[in-house]
């Protein structure tokens, strides 16, 4: 410390008459003290740091930015202050409006919407599909009978045939030994509909319950698409992928790469991956020279901006867990990203419901879409999973999980997920359960670094009896087919996380149990764990209608209680009294 001061001071002949009165300052601190030296200014002026404005969110990059003349300079290297790149927009009518990001200091990039030139742009192939033999002497009704069956519902001109088996899919040989060696026996229904239709070029909107497959059907039909399109001329640290997958979280992303590399592998096909919380470098390396890119919108956005991937070759597109992006506030990222691909492309959406959000941004993207529904549109539950709700008391909740895990533990093979509301509920249950389980129990939330959760799920994946605690970072994109059991120690505030939650367990065919724990706190989620036991077949707990009833009652008694609450729409009027 006292080196770089002196070199500070010693460069400056004007400044030689300071150094014995800082010299004099300094010898009231110790080496522990460097960051008190740094507030009061010895370093870079001698005005202190306001502490009021270091409170109020300023990191220490923009803090020591305040001390020079330069808003683009970077101060991470002391030695050599080099030019920073200002990756951010401001409304040029509103210089306050600012597109901030989710999980970063600085701002999301603005993409400008691309021009291509339709004359110029090179055409894509888009079908692919060869009908077997016997989908196409198979009947209109034989083909009405088996959608009802499998509860598959259509709509839209032109629809092709559902395949009834593997064989009828109609694969190059390399990617049917691929579809072999994994041991899948019959398609599910969503994809014995929507592999057809992808094939064929058609854009399309697959709606279907969590865990039924969703992954392999634009997954297949993906790496077709990038193998007979023109080749792409690229440099050798270049990347311009031809197929381009959106998803909200970063485990989906690494879930659909590990899909995507089982089968472009063997046709000699690059994918990679892109997503916040991991180095860029690494990501970057990666991405070079990949046909097929799987990305979260912000790191793709700031790959985009800054130049190093190119969106102006893809010509497949997918969308997965539309909703999910929506309700993370992805919207205005992905028109973004939409706006930088060719408009002739193929496009795919895929979502577990259909709101009015998502059928607008299918109106805005797809063309002629065909919409394929397995089940309702509404969000369901897996009727695979038997569902099991504990009403307790908050108090009790942890003595009722620690006997529920010691009973599930006892069986062989048994892979537990227990789901906390918040990550200090998680880091305390992973304490407790470490002390009275006596078996390592792991653990995952936003906090844990991209390597420690790597790690974590890796091993979870492959163990054969584990507990691991997570918040809803692990409620999509978790697709371990083993996972017997779920449980919910504190309950979602919405029906539709608990139904994620739930479909962690019962993946593809197999079945599962989630365990719930019901508290007075959870009564406003009473009516909707109602309604999806009862469409799910469940048998429900008598005292969830005793919920029921008595936060109806507190309502009711609040609506009477208020008579202005009629005329102001049943919130409490506030009158001022003088």
């Amino acid at each position: 410390m006292l080196r770089y001061i002196s070199t500070r001071f010693l460069n400056s002949p004007s400044e030689v008459s300071r150094l014995s009165q800082t010299l004099s300052r300094l010898t009231s601190y110790d080496i522990t003290n460097f960051r008190n030296c740094y507030r009061q200014g010895l370093f870079y002026d001698d005005e202190p740091v306001d502490e009021r404005r270091s409170t109020e969110g300023f990191n220490r990059r923009n803090i020591r930015q305040q001390y020079s003349g330069s808003d683009t300079r970077d101060f991470r290297f002391k030695s050599r202050f080099q030019q920073r790149e200002q990756n951010f927009h401001r409304n040029e009518n509103s210089h306050n409006e600012v597109n901030f990001s989710r999980n970063f200091n600085r701002p999301f990039a603005k993409l400008e919407r691309a021009t291509f030139n339709p004359d110029e742009l090179q055409d894509i192939v888009k079908y692919f599909y060869i009908e077997h033999q016997d989908v196409a002497e198979r009947s209109i009704e034989e083909v009405e009978a088996y959608r009802e069956r499998l509860n598959i519902s259509v709509r839209g001109s032109s629809v092709p045939k559902p395949i009834t088996n593997f064989d009828e899919l109609c694969l190059p040989e390399s990617l049917k030994q691929v579809v072999i060696q994994q041991g899948y026996s019959e398609p599910t229904p969503i994809q014995a509909q929507g592999w057809p239709i992808a094939l064929s070029g058609r854009d399309m909107v697959g709606i279907s319950q969590t865990g039924s497959g969703k992954t392999l059907v634009f997954t297949l039909p993906a790496i077709i698409h990038a193998l007979n399109q023109p080749a792409v001329k690229m440099e050798r640290y270049e990347c311009k992928p031809q197929v381009l997958v959106l998803a909200p979280t970063r485990e989906l992303v690494q879930q659909i790469l590990q899909v995507s590399d089982r089968f472009s592998q063997s046709c000699h096909l690059k994918s990679a991956c892109a997503y916040g919380g991991a180095s860029k470098n690494n990501q970057l390396r990666q991405l070079k020279g990949a046909r097929i890119c799987v990305a979260t919108p912000g790191r793709l956005i700031d790959f985009v901006s800054e130049g190093l991937v190119n969106l102006n070759h893809v010509t497949y597109l997918v969308m997965d867990e539309a909703d999910r992006m929506l309700d993370m506030g992805f919207e205005p990222q992905i028109r973004q990203i939409v706006n930088q691909i060719r408009p002739d492309r193929q496009t795919l959406m895929w979502s577990a419901t259909w709101p009015r959000e998502i059928q607008n941004l299918a109106e805005d993207f797809l063309k002629d879409y065909v919409q394929v529904t397995v089940g309702s549109a509404e969000l369901t539950a897996n009727p695979n999973i038997q569902q099991n709700i504990y009403v307790v008391k908050e108090m009790e909740k942890e003595e009722r999980l620690v006997s529920l895990l010691n009973d599930l533990m006892s069986q062989d093979a048994s892979k537990v997920l227990v789901f906390a509301q918040t990550k200090r509920k998680v880091d305390y249950l992973g304490m407790l359960l470490n002390q009275k389980l006596g078996l390592p129990v792991m653990y995952i939330h936003g906090d844990v670094s991209q390597n420690r959760r790597d790690y974590v799920l890796n091993t979870f994946r492959t163990k054969k009896s584990c507990v691991l605690i997570a918040t809803d970072v692990a409620a999509r994109g978790l697709d371990i087919t083993d996972i017997q059991h779920v449980v919910n120690y504190d309950l979602p505030t919405n029906i539709e996380d608990y139904i994620h939650r739930i479909g962690r367990t019962a993946r593809g065919t197999c079945s599962g149990e989630a365990h719930s724990f019901f508290t007075e706190e959870d009564a406003g989620l009473a009516k909707d764990l109602i309604s999806v036991l009862k469409d799910a077949n469940q048998s429900v707990n008598p005292e969830l209608f005793s919920a029921l009833e008595m936060k109806q009652e507190e309502q009711r008694s609040k609506y009477r209680g208020n008579p202005q609450s009629r005329k102001w729409g049943g919130f409490r009027r506030q009158l001022r009294v003088f």
